[in-house]
């Protein structure tokens, strides 16, 4: 029998140099010719991101040396970092926001004309020599940023506004002979989950485009990532029924058909550009990604016949589909597995993992394995959540006693949860903690109606399910009623915030960059989220106390459980004085409250020192307020207030 030892004490091997050491993040999977692209996000290298090529003989190549950072800032979270022309490579540098170009054995040179441009989710137009793409314009003295397609000349000629009037663009697409292009665009107050529009114009022979046509679309129907067929039928992903199905377009008929009709997700929330669920092994056949109550399928699509045929993957979460001659490659991870790039041979069904994000293996006698719960929560619905007991070979707990659960909250809000291997949720359970991931409504993943639950209830519905799902849990005997915490970072930052000002079950939190004032986020935003508030509370001009009856640093008198707040000093999205009010307003009324900062980091962690320092002063301050000794010998945090 292992050792008896109280929960949060157990000695873990998943440490926070384990969990950043030789690791990286995986985006962007490209197939250009025989040469396969991604990019890799290393938190080693002080959160640099990497463009990667690997070429038909499996030789792998860093194409953006050091100090080069690809990644992109439009709408500040980027994707769509760069785009393949033959072997030439252009990226979006961080530092600089230029484009450059990079051939085989040359170094980086600028490429698009200085400026206050910022571009993102380019293709290439090959038949006019030009790449096509979003272009977020920061003119200094602007109101806003202003988007736009455009043309940038890989030659001589000047930068060509292609369209422009709508608030944000996405996802222009050629079609194979290069006379039409399609592209994506929507208006405030949306966000692209909300509604979008789906538009189609010709190419004149002087390169601007004629008379657009709409397609699909509009204030409640969100549409993504259209494609076009090798024989130039317009394919797309629309939540029109409800839930985002495939549907090709038919010119003749002026009419979208759908191609497999069912209660699952083709598509996920546009927060990054250049998300890919599917794409085309030939004219008939689509390779093609879905999700259905939070497992994500791979499957082959018959065009014709419309049979959809599940390919058999070890893996349930399934991002990034890019299809090549005899093979599809895909980001996969499982409740086992961490997330890998993977190669899947169609003629041999036979997977191999082409680079993982992680080399160092765990001992699965460490890992706590997902289980998906449903639970009763407020107006009669369900909510979702991933739940993760106490998991390590080495330790039990004491018999009369309950692990303390620490329930996540997910950012976005409009995002999702995955149950699949994250060392980050590990690191807790195997040192004592049950975790609940929980995909409260609003989530993603669960169709349209789930996703809605969240209008104009943001700091309710989310709270609730979090909430709910706590006490689901105790209600069954697995948790510690009396050590409940609640983490999130960004709009989990939030909910964690609301549910400690709001509710009385969490004895404890800790807020990652998340928004306490809902009035400073509304004026001081970036413009991709400053109409979002809009959505999930109401209008800023008739419903403004609203905003402040939802805010947490109002009714910062009404939290007593201590927390702990960690921010980036570089966040334009959730600015550091949106943790620092709260921290202030904590620290007056005399309640336990830790702050810290991180010069050098944005929205989002990224550096390798700034993970480990929150993991471990996270599990620091939850030893003092729970009242157990961390095995580990971590750097003690201030905490003010605590007695």
């Amino acid at each position: 029998m292992p050792p008896i030892a109280p929960y949060g004490s157990w000695a873990s091997p998943i440490t926070t140099q384990l969990i950043t050491a030789d690791a990286v993040v995986l985006h962007a999977v490209v197939v250009a010719g025989d040469d396969l692209y991604w990019t890799e996000l290393r938190p080693a290298e002080g959160g640099r991101k990497v463009i990667m090529r690997r070429d038909r003989d499996g030789r792998q190549t860093e194409i953006t040396p050091p100090p080069f950072n690809a990644r992109t800032r439009v709408h500040e979270y980027g994707g769509g970092d760069f785009v393949v022309a033959g072997r030439s490579v252009y990226f979006s540098n961080f530092t600089d926001q230029r484009l450059y170009r990079v051939d085989p054995g040359t170094s980086p040179e600028p490429f698009s004309p200085p400026g206050p441009y910022l571009y993102a989710d380019g293709i290439v137009d090959r038949f006019r020599r030009r790449i096509i793409t979003v272009r977020e314009d920061h003119a200094p003295g602007a109101q806003a940023a202003h988007n736009t397609l455009v043309a940038l000349p890989m030659g001589e000629g000047p930068v060509r506004v292609l369209a422009e009037g709508a608030d944000f663009y996405s996802t222009p697409r050629l079609s194979p002979d290069g006379e039409r292009l399609a592209w994506l665009s929507w208006h405030h107050p949306n966000m692209p989950w909300d509604g979008t529009d789906l538009w189609v114009a010709p190419l004149r022979p002087d390169g601007t485009l004629g008379p657009a046509t709409h397609v699909a679309g509009g204030p409640e129907e969100s549409v993504f990532q259209p494609e076009w067929s090798p024989d130039g039928v317009l394919h797309f992903v629309s939540d029109r029924s409800g839930w985002w199905n495939l549907y090709r377009w038919d010119d003749v008929a002026g009419r979208a058909e759908a191609l497999a009709p069912m209660e699952a997700e083709f598509g996920r929330p546009q927060w990054v550009f250049r998300m890919s669920t599917y794409g085309f092994v030939d004219p008939r056949t689509i390779v093609c990604s879905y999700t259905a109550r939070g497992v994500w399928t791979l499957a082959l699509l018959d065009v014709a016949t419309k049979r959809l045929a599940p390919l058999a993957q070890p893996y349930t979460e399934i991002a990034s589909v890019a299809p090549a001659p005899g093979a599809v490659y895909y980001l996969g991870a499982s409740p086992t597995a961490p997330q890998a790039l993977v190669r899947l041979d169609l003629g041999t069904t036979r997977a191999e993992v082409v680079r993982a994000s992680r080399t160092v293996p765990v001992d699965p006698g460490y890992i706590a394995l997902p289980e998906a719960i449903e639970f009763p929560t407020e107006g009669g619905h369900t909510a979702h959540a991933w739940f993760y007991p106490p998991t390590n070979r080495d330790f039990s707990g004491p018999a009369e006693e309950r692990p303390p659960l620490l329930v996540i909250s997910h950012g976005g809000p409009t995002s999702f949860s995955p149950g699949v291997l994250r060392l980050e949720i590990q690191y807790w359970t195997s040192r004592g903690f049950a975790v609940a991931d929980v995909n409260y409504g609003g989530s993603t993943g669960y169709g349209r109606a789930y996703r809605n639950r969240l209008r104009g209830q943001w700091g309710v519905v989310d709270v609730d399910d979090c909430v709910n799902a706590a006490r689901y849990l105790v209600a069954q005997g697995r948790v510690d009623p009396h050590r409940l915490a609640i983490r999130g970072g960004s709009a989990g930052g939030y909910t964690t915030l609301c549910a400690l000002a709001f509710r009385r079950v969490f004895r404890a939190g800790a807020s990652y960059f998340g928004v306490s004032d809902l009035e400073a986020m509304h004026r001081d935003t970036h413009k991709f989220e400053s109409q979002y508030d809009q959505t999930l509370i109401g209008s800023w001009v008739t419903q403004r106390a609203l905003y402040r009856e939802r805010s947490p640093v109002h009714y910062a008198d009404r939290i007593g459980a201590p927390v702990i707040f960690f921010q980036g000093l570089e966040d334009k999205i959730v600015p550091p004085n949106q943790s620092e009010m709260m921290v202030e307003a904590l620290r007056r009324n005399g309640v336990p409250v830790a702050y810290i900062a991180f010069e050098g980091e944005q929205h989002g962690f990224r550096q390798a020192a700034t993970i480990q320092r929150s993991l471990e002063a996270e599990l620091y301050f939850y030893g003092r307020v729970f009242g157990f000794t961390p095995a580990d010998r971590v750097q003690p945090v201030p905490i003010e207030n605590l007695r």
